[in-house]
């Protein structure tokens, strides 16, 4: 059983800053791509970020390309989002997600295991 748990999230000004953390459990983290998601109310799930298995592939979705960074460290089974920059647009559940294939999908049907979500709220 795979779990993941998403931490971090929050009330923020804009203009501010969150790092987002998401624990892996139960599989070899290591192997897994990663993958960041949110989901605004009466929105679709969008792609926000992920991470190849080795770190060697990253994408960003265009309205977080140069304020969001996302990182991995296999020994804490722990993938991060930097979010910088904030702004109320960016209001939303982020979900975390592993991709058993390890590719840096921007596709969340790409993905095995989902967490549960936290939520970010940028205020103006």
């Amino acid at each position: 059983q795979v779990q993941l748990v998403e931490s971090g999230g929050g009330l923020v000004q804009a203009g501010g800053s969150l790092r987002l953390s998401c624990v892996v459990s139960g599989r070899t983290f290591s192997t897994y791509g990663m993958g960041w998601f949110r989901q605004s109310p009466g929105k679709e799930r969008e792609f926000v970020a992920a991470i190849s298995w080795s770190g060697g592939s990253i994408n960003y979705a265009g309205s977080v390309q140069g304020r969001f960074t996302i990182s991995r460290d296999n020994a804490r089974s722990t993938v991060y989002l930097q979010m910088d920059s904030l702004t109320p647009e960016d209001t939303a559940v982020y979900y975390c997600a592993a991709d058993g294939g390890g590719w840096a999908d921007q596709e969340s049907l790409g993905y095995d295991y989902w967490g549960q979500g936290t939520q970010v709220t940028v205020s103006s």
